[in-house]
């Protein structure tokens, strides 16, 4: 499944959300500043939930794939 992109023609080439002009990025700042995603979700409503789940499972993958000495 793929549910994000970057071409350079859109936003220069930033990762996006597949579909949309709604940089990845975005997520994790709304989550940084400590909205939620049903807020994130109701300002993009391009981006869907899945996409959403999708990258912080991805996020969650690669996190644990890291070995801490």
């Amino acid at each position: 499944m793929k549910t994000i992109e970057n071409n350079a023609d859109v936003l220069n080439g930033l990762l996006v959300f597949e579909g949309t002009r709604v940089p990845v990025r975005n997520l994790f700042d709304y989550l940084l500043a400590g909205e939620n995603i049903k807020d994130f979700l109701e300002d993009f409503p391009t981006v869907s939930f899945e996409q959403i789940r999708y990258i912080l499972q991805s996020a969650e993958v690669a996190i644990q794939s890291e070995k801490v000495a």
